[in-house]
């Protein structure tokens, strides 16, 4: 296999919109750096990271949730208010256009931030849940974000509460928990058909996510990969583009003008 730093970046972009071009599937998986630049921080990153000030053990638990809901929703009604001002980037925007054009299938994506179903992507798969509403495990009841918000600015001790009493829970994903079943299904059913999975702003740190790289290449499809940090795949990657994401994914657009 021809040795991926024998390219120049124009190159590599090249070779990937011809990968695109190529490909009967294209899947995209989307991890925290895409929203980088809408102004939400990543998680890992050296002095910017969001676990490098917080154990998320401590707060971002289910056990925390269930045991202190207060601390909890300390930390989680910050979220909510940063993430609920952000609006999509040119990042998201691409990866929505790619889909109008036919060239993407699909975006699975680790974040909860809404941020791919406001740029207008159809076809979404968010393994890790949204903040779009939180939900009562006592009576099921659902509520939307903005009324998650006021209640929490309702309550003496800032947690959100059902009708019936019980403190609600973001529907995202927490610590401890297992990730919904039909939506890690339907994500290892994208990358066993994908002929092209581009795995754009993640680590591919964390599992079960981290293997639809595996499962795509096991299958005989191709794993092309847009992130600024290294990534476990980089080595099998058809194509590895490390420049800022809003740039790498407007240079593809650019390519398959």
């Amino acid at each position: 296999m021809e040795r991926l730093l024998s390219r120049t970046p124009d190159e590599e972009r090249g070779r990937l919109a011809a990968l695109v071009r190529a490909a009967s599937s294209v899947v995209a998986l989307t991890g925290a750096g895409i929203s980088v630049p809408s102004g939400i921080p990543d998680f890992r990153s050296p002095g910017t990271g969001i676990w490098q000030s917080v154990d998320p053990m401590t707060v971002a638990q289910i056990d925390v949730w269930r045991s202190d809901p207060a601390r909890f929703w300390g930390f989680y009604a910050q979220r909510f208010a940063l993430l609920e001002e952000r609006v999509p980037n040119a990042a998201h925007r691409a990866l929505a256009e790619l889909e109008r054009r036919g060239l993407l299938d699909a975006v699975v994506t680790q974040n909860i931030d809404r941020l791919h179903r406001h740029a207008g992507t159809r076809e979404l798969v968010e393994v890790h849940g949204s903040i779009e509403s939180s939900v009562c495990l006592s009576c099921s009841a659902s509520f939307a974000l903005a009324v998650v918000r006021e209640r929490i600015a309702a309550d003496e001790q800032g947690v959100p509460r059902c009708d019936c009493g019980a403190a609600l829970k973001p529907g995202v994903v927490l610590f401890g928990e297992l990730l919904p079943e039909p939506a890690i299904d339907r994500a290892f059913d994208l990358a066993r058909g994908a002929d092209l999975l581009l795995c754009i702003g993640t680590s591919l740190e964390v599992y079960p996510v981290a293997q639809l790289p595996g499962i795509t290449a096991a299958a005989g499809g191709r794993v092309a990969i847009v992130s600024q940090g290294p990534t476990s795949f980089d080595e099998h990657a058809s194509a590895r583009l490390g420049g800022d994401v809003v740039d790498e994914l407007e240079g593809l657009l650019a390519a398959l003008a």
